[in-house]
């Protein structure tokens, strides 16, 4: 317990600079607090859960240096090894959204019923044998934290499901900060790209979902450490290192960097605004790229596997709410152009999207 408040107190001393005073004491929040939702009798149907296990042994499927060229039977080796957490995942956030989008009462108890279930099997919280392992179980605690933050005040889950389900998110959190915070002495290790950011929305999701303040703010660090990152003409320099893969990876990275901020200004925290802005040029960098893919294939001497005018969820989706406070035609005209902009590693649906 001692060594949890000190955590928690250095953390805080960390970016006090950065805290709306009313942080320390409050209760935190989420994007979805306070959203205004007229509960319905919509049916859903509610999937069963997925079969639960407490680790993954899973191996990546790049082949090269630069973790840019895909084995195809290798990435069907991984997807078929993790289509249990990927569904639980996937399932949470569908269902959560129906609950912001059409009120449907049951779908807020699928929400529950999903991830109470999980709690109970301490559901992919062992250590995990491989580093692939490792990046799985953040990308699940992310989408299911922020499902599970749809849905907390929907009156669906009992006292017992909140305690047991955020239990569960604190375990997870516990593994996913342990293996960043390891491999932080290696200044080329994954603590250092794209991986450390979604670790950093893993975790604050699941700090407001328990409102464990020093989560929160490893998230919040996990932030500004992605974002110092940043160079004067928006280039992440090891997601430029991933060649063919460099544009898309830029991307992957910008999405977690936005859904943190987002995180934090519901809680008075404008982080849009650290390090003199600088997420702004990489937002600038991501839709010159998109708009010329050449860009980056100049760039890597590689061109790049991303086709213009045809962006998945994954790859818009961050941009939903970012124009909701920087207004940016492009922007806007890719969004109502994309199928999509649910991706359910960040909870499905972003904050500010109505459908």
């Amino acid at each position: 317990m001692k060594l949890a408040i000190l955590r928690t107190a250095l953390a805080l001393c960390a970016i006090a600079p950065l805290l709306a005073p009313r942080i320390v004491e409050a209760q935190l929040r989420s994007p979805w607090d306070g959203q205004p939702v007229t509960p319905t009798d919509a049916p859903y149907d509610c999937p069963q859960p997925p079969p639960f296990t407490k680790t993954l042994n899973v191996e990546g499927y790049y082949t090269d240096a630069h973790h840019s060229i895909i084995d195809e039977k290798k990435r069907e080796a991984e997807e078929k090894a993790t289509e249990a957490p990927t569904h639980l995942g996937q399932w949470s956030g569908e269902a959560a959204d129906a609950w912001l989008t059409k009120g449907s009462r049951a779908a807020a108890g699928c929400v529950y019923s999903l991830l109470s279930a999980a709690a109970q099997a301490h559901a992919w919280s062992g250590e995990m044998p491989t580093g692939q392992g490792h990046y799985e179980q953040k990308w699940l605690l992310a989408g299911v934290a922020v499902s599970y933050l749809k849905v907390r005040n929907s009156g669906a889950g009992t006292p017992e499901q909140q305690k047991e389900i955020q239990k569960w998110f604190g375990s997870l959190a516990d593994r996913v900060t342990e293996y960043v915070d390891s491999k932080k002495v290696n200044p080329d290790s994954d603590a250092w790209n794209n991986h450390r950011y979604w670790a950093g929305l893993a975790v604050a999701a699941a700090g407001i979902a328990a409102n464990d303040k020093s989560n929160f703010v490893w998230g919040v660090q996990s932030y500004k450490a992605g974002v110092d990152q940043i160079q004067p003409d928006g280039v992440l320099p090891r997601e430029m290192a991933r060649a063919g893969r460099a544009l898309h990876y830029h991307l992957y990275a910008l999405a977690p960097l936005v859904m943190i901020a987002e995180l934090a200004e519901a809680n008075g925290m404008d982080l849009y605004s650290y390090n003199n802005g600088a997420i702004h040029r990489l937002v600038n960098l991501c839709v010159a790229g998109l708009r010329d893919p050449e860009i980056f294939a100049k760039a890597t001497g590689v061109p790049q596997d991303v086709v213009p005018g045809q962006y998945s969820g994954a790859d818009i989706g961050w941009a939903v709410p970012y124009v909701k406070r920087f207004p940016n035609p492009q922007l806007s005209a890719w969004i109502a152009q994309a199928k999509t902009t649910r991706f359910w590693q960040w909870g499905g649906l972003p904050p500010g999207a109505n459908s």
